[in-house]
């Protein structure tokens, strides 16, 4: 019995690594898309990246710091991520998926918010649940 406790924190440090990498990774492509590869036109260079990314940079502290809680704010956060993934990835359907359009970007974003949604449900139920979250 007692080598399952090590076998859970193991399973805990290694969903909380991956949660945290996409989670980084999902900043990383905002700022890329809308810094460089595909920045929206007819307004200020620096709008949409502001808008986009700052929100996403709330939570990290928390998630630097293995807050549950903050796990659970972030999953909440990114699910705009995830439907603007959706919406342009629906709408630009037609289009050929080349790795330096739109269609592409919103196809990672999808991605990315996905598994950071599962594998931070799955780090905190890992930690402790509820109790972990209430904390």
């Amino acid at each position: 019995m007692s080598s399952q406790v090590p076998r859970a924190l193991d399973v805990a440090a290694a969903l909380y690594r991956l949660a945290l990498g996409a989670y980084i990774a999902l900043i990383a492509l905002v700022l890329a898309w809308e810094g460089w590869l595909a920045p929206a036109p007819g307004v200020p260079a620096g709008f949409w990246l502001a808008v986009k990314s700052l929100p996403l940079l709330i939570p990290l502290f928390g998630l630097v710091r293995a807050r549950p809680r903050a796990f659970l704010w972030a999953e909440l956060l990114v699910l705009p991520y995830f439907i603007e993934g959706i919406v342009i990835a629906w709408s630009m359907r037609s289009e050929a998926l080349r790795f330096d359009e739109p269609p592409a970007y919103a196809w990672a974003e999808i991605a990315l918010t996905s598994a950071y949604i599962v594998l931070s449900a799955l780090y905190i139920r890992h930690r402790g649940g509820r109790a972990a979250v209430v904390r």
